[in-house]
Order: structure tokens, then sequence, then C-alpha cells
């Protein structure tokens, strides 16, 4: 029994290797080689006992957990151009032994936080090639322990997770370079003290944040672990922010200034340091003061021009740094909104404006008008609400609850500029102390508000812009049920209306009528002008043609070779006998009708005989009347 035995566990490992693959056992390592095989998808039946699988250069679009199941002894794994688009999640789940992952020239587009989970042990994780634009946070995480080679080079990263790679005590190559990355986060390195080389090559950085990882290649012998830093190609803005890194006088003489205009093109490490240069902040325009009526909304602008570009803060008039809250914003560009103002914001702002040359102020004053407050009233439906039309027209059935039923608000008298609002007394029960009419236009969306005393009941809105959408919402402000810095405010309804084009119908037809009877005129002119010319034309040629007899041959003569030449003789006038009428022809002889054809066609055809033959002596006859033509002609 013993040789069928033998003869089937051999049968069984043969049967173990994909057809289109070739196996190779070295002593007792595994290596399966499906490079160039074009191969759809990695083969189901590969030998689990595998070490080295190469599935280079074939056809393979999606990885997945039953891929490689269970292949735990698995250490190197090639996967290099091929069509990957995605890697679902846990898909080297088991591949607890893999020391090498080559992913590089393929058309991953991102990687998610599971995509790469289980390879505890990786040390070699080879990206490139690919068109990543984003990389998941914890997508490293399961080998930041282990990871001592990342190419993450040729891709579209704009980001990449800077935690996670500065965690990575062992990291010995990085390459990020060909990506689109515009800025490093301060001390993003200082962690990696086994990094020996460091390639951003062709990025977008215009400046380098300090950071204890570039001052160890100054010293190669001082250092244990000396660094090649690499970031060549990238747009750097050579002012002061990037002195510390001139000052390192490292031997690399590749990189070169983008900016400002006076350094552009030089050697980065050939510009002298006292050129390393930054200009203060200068505040170029700010809000000087602003009036707001209490609830409305108030926006402070504050422009700082400097290099580097300054930071913008604000200061409240309590001294404090002015933070995003749900009330307030605070905008990157110098800007600060807060949405319903009270009285407590009223008050002096401070806009400051910071960079590593300085800093510079400018003070904004905020007056915020206060409402009246009654005093002991008690109505039931003023309870406080927002005081913008978004609020009230959009969502006023979560804010307000019903619009009221009473009079709706209207619009009449519409002009192109003007517009007459309209609204009813509303509910007795409820003391009104001043109306408020919000309105913007598809134009502008900025809100406009116009405040109205109690007893009036319509309003002219004045110096709109023609031709426009309108939004309009009217609210009662009365006081508030409790203690509270707000006015109460009860919405009334809201309208819609379009005010008229700037140019009146009938001017626009008027000017094209007036524009079509010009053109009439003018085109019957020149008509008529151009008849005119014509007829003149014709009376006149009939004229000269009826004064000119036409050309006629006779009496030709001509010489013989070698005699002389017989002298004409001459024949007294005669007249010429009478002939039937006919129709106008080329003979040359008394037409009576088409004497200017006939004329014009022997002329010319004696100026090409005497051209041609060069024996023209005569010419026609210039004679009027009676007289005739004598025309001879010499015959070579």
């Amino acid at each position: 029994m013993a040789p069928p035995l033998l003869l089937l566990l051999l049968a069984s490992g043969a049967a173990a290797c994909p057809l289109p693959c070739v196996c190779q056992n070295l002593s007792e390592s595994l290596s399966t080689l499906c490079a160039h095989r074009g191969l759809l998808f990695v083969p189901p039946n590969v030998d689990r006992r595998t070490v080295e699988l190469r599935l280079a250069d074939n056809f393979i679009q999606a990885l997945g957990p039953p891929d490689f199941r269970n292949m735990t002894g698995l250490v190197d794994l090639t996967l290099s151009r091929n069509a990957i688009t995605r890697i679902g999640a846990r898909a080297f789940g088991d591949l607890e032994s893999l020391r090498s992952l080559h992913l590089d020239g393929n058309r991953l587009v991102e990687l998610g936080s599971s995509s790469l989970r289980g390879p505890v042990n990786l040390q070699h994780l080879i990206l490139s090639g690919n068109q990543l634009g984003r990389i998941a946070p914890g997508a490293f995480d399961d080998f930041l322990e282990s990871l001592e080679d990342l190419d993450l080079s040729y891709n579209n990263l704009r980001q990449v997770p800077w935690a996670g790679i500065g965690a990575m005590p062992a990291l010995h190559t990085l390459n990020l370079d060909h990506n689109l990355i515009d800025a490093l986060p301060p001390g993003a390195f200082a962690q990696l003290g086994q990094l020996s080389r460091l390639d951003l090559t062709s990025n977008r950085l215009a400046t380098l944040a300090p950071d204890p990882l570039f001052s160890r290649g100054r010293d190669a012998e001082a250092s244990p672990a000396p660094l090649v830093l690499s970031f060549s190609g990238n747009p750097l803005h050579c002012n002061c922010e990037l002195l510390w890194l001139r000052r390192l006088a490292r031997p690399d003489d590749l990189e070169t200034c983008a900016s400002p205009p006076g350094l552009a093109g030089r050697y980065f490490w050939a510009v002298p340091e006292g050129e390393f240069s930054c200009e203060p902040p200068l505040i170029a325009r700010h809000t000087q003061r602003l009036w707001v009526l209490e609830g409305q909304r108030a926006t402070l602008r504050c422009r700082a021009l400097g290099d580097p570009a300054p930071t913008m803060h604000w200061v409240g008039p309590d001294d404090r740094l002015v933070g995003n809250s749900s009330r307030a914003w605070a905008f990157p560009n110098g800007t600060l909104e807060i949405g319903v103002t009270g009285a407590g914001d009223a008050g002096d702002y401070t806009c400051i404006a910071t960079n590593p040359a300085g800093e510079a102020t400018a003070r904004v004053e905020l007056r915020v008008l206060a409402l009246p407050h009654g005093g002991n009233t008690s109505a039931e439906g003023g309870r406080p609400g927002p005081s913008d039309i978004a609020a009230s027209a959009r969502t006023a059935a979560e804010g307000e609850g019903t619009l009221e039923s009473e009079p709706a608000v209207q619009v009449t008298e519409v002009t192109a500029t003007s517009g007459l609002v309209s609204w009813g007394p509303g509910r007795p029960a409820d003391p009104v102390w001043m109306f408020q009419i919000q309105y913007n236009s598809s134009e502008d969306e900025t809100l406009i508000y116009r405040i109205v005393p109690a007893s009036s009941h319509h309003f002219l809105l004045k110096h709109l812009v023609p031709g426009a959408d309108y939004d309009l919402c009217l609210l009662a402000l009365s006081p508030a049920t409790g203690p509270s810095d707000l006015t109460a405010t009860r919405l009334l309804g809201c309208a819609h209306f379009s005010t008229l084009p700037a140019t009146p119908l009938c001017h626009a037809l008027q000017a094209h009528v007036l524009g079509g009877t010009l053109t009439v005129a003018v085109g019957g002119v020149l008509v008529a002008a151009l008849l005119v010319f014509t007829v003149a034309l014709l009376v006149r040629g009939r004229g000269a043609g009826n004064g000119r007899l036409p050309l006629k041959l006779s009496h030709v003569q001509s010489q013989t070779n070698g005699g002389t030449s017989p002298t004409p003789k001459s024949h007294p006038p005669r007249s010429p006998p009478p002939r039937p009428q006919r129709s106008c022809s080329l003979d040359l002889g008394d037409t009576g009708g088409c004497y200017g054809y006939a004329r014009r066609l022997g002329g010319a055809w004696a100026r090409r005989s005497h051209s041609v033959h060069g024996g023209l002596l005569g010419a026609g006859c210039r004679g009027v009347g009676g007289s005739t033509e004598r025309l001879e002609e010499s015959v070579v």
C-alpha cells in the first residue's frame, strides 16, 4: 500500500500549482510565479503554503478576502502593474507573516481604513504609480511598529495620514515625491529617529515648517543616521520662513526659489541669508464703524497684506479673543460675523494681523440700536424668534408655526424702482410696538431692513433694482414674555414680487419703428440713385451709336512675294446700292441698329490683326455722315 499512497501525495502536490503558473519548491519554501500570464483574478487553487507569490503584469482588477485566505506563511506578495481599482476590507487579513507588499503601477484611487488590515509584520509597502487621492487616517495602523519602507510617490495626494506616518519609529525610507502636497504640519517627522531618506521632490510646497529632522544632515559624522533630503521641484517662497533651512548649509544645490520675483530662479543655497526677508502686516481696509438694529446680523471686515500672508484674529470689547461659537464666526480672511446681535455686543472690536515679521491692529466700532422693551404687558404669542428672512420665510413652519391668516402682506403699484407694501392691522390682542420689513433681491442677497411705526399699515419701498425678483417678509416686534435682551418677533406674512424692466416696452417699440423707417428711406434713395445712373448710361450709349458709322472692309489689295506694292487707285465716292433691311450681324456693313457694337468689334479685330501680323496699313475711317471707310491689310 505504500507506493500508491506516495503517488497520491505527489499527485496532490503537483495539482496544487495553478495551470498557467510556475511553482518552484526551493528547500523549505514554495514560490508561485504567475507573472505575465494574462490573469483576470487571483488563481483560487494557489497552494496555501506558498511563501512567495508573484502576480505582476496581469489584468487583476479587484482583491478580496477569499484570494489569500489561510496563506499565513506568505512572506512576499507582488501585485505590481495590474489594473487593481479596489481592495476589499481585510483582503490581506490572514497574511500575518507578510513582509513585503508591492501594489505599485495599479489604478487605486483611495485606501480605506480597513483595506490594509492584517499584515502586522509588514516592512515594505510600495504604493507608487497609482491614482491615490485619499488615504484614510487609520490605513497603516496594523503595521506602524514594523514598517521600514513606505513609497507613496507618483500619486495625486494632497494630504497623507501624517499622524500615522509620524508614529513609525522603524521607518527608514519615505518617498512622497511627485504628488500634490502643499503643506507639511509642524513636527510631522520629529519622532522618526531612524529615517535616512526623505523625498519631497516635485510637490507644491512653498515653505517648510522648522523640524529637527532636517538638521541631521548637517554633520554626517556626528549623526548616526544622516538624512538624505530632496525637495527640489517645489515652488519655494524664499522669505524669512525658510531662513532656518538656509542656515543648515546643506550640500544640495538643486533647489531653486520660485518667489518672490527678485529671487525667482536662483539656487536656494546660493541666496545670502540677508535676502530671506519678510514684510510686516499692513491692514489695507477694514470696517470703520457699523450700526445695526438689535437682533440683526453684524459683519465686521478686515483685510491685511504682508509676506507671508498674515493670520487674522479678533478681540472683543471685553478684551477676549473672539472664537467660533453658535452665534459668532471668525473666518481666516479676516471677517467676523455675529449672527444675532444684542446690547452686550456693542463696543470696540480690534482686528489683529500677525506674521513672522510683526503685527498690525485696527479698531472697529460696533453700535447696536436697542429696540424699545415693554413694561407691564402680557402677550401670549410673542415668544422670541429669529429675525432674518431665511428663518421666517423658508422655515416658518419650524420657527413661528403657521403664518397669520388675517390680512396677508401685499405688494402693489410695482414699478421699476418702487413698490407699495400694505398689510392689515393683525390681531387686536397682540400689542405691536413697530413693524420690521425684511427683503432681498435676486441681484443681491444682502438682507435689507426697514422699521415702520405701529400706526402705519403701508410702506413705499424705493431704490429697487429694475427687472429683479424680491422676497419680502413682515414681522411685528412685540415685548418679550420673560427677561431677555432680544425683543420678541412675530411673523405676519411674506410676499414675492418682481420689479418692471428698466426700459418700457413702448419706448423700445418706438425705437424699432423709427429705425425701420430710416432704413427704408435710405434704401429707397440708394435704389433711385442707382436707377437714374443706369438710365443715363443707356441714353449716352445710344446717342453715341447713332452718330457714328460702322467700319467697312472694301478694296483690299495684297502684294506678291518679291513684287512691288501697287499704288491704290482712288475711286470717287458713290452711294451704296439699296439693300434690304436685315437684322444686326457681324459682317461690318451698314447695320442700321447696332452701330455701337459693330464698331467696337471691328476696332478690336483691327488692333488684333495689327499686333499679330504687323501689316495693318490703314485705320478705320473717322468720318461722319455718308463717307466710306477704307481698310488695307498686307498679308505676309
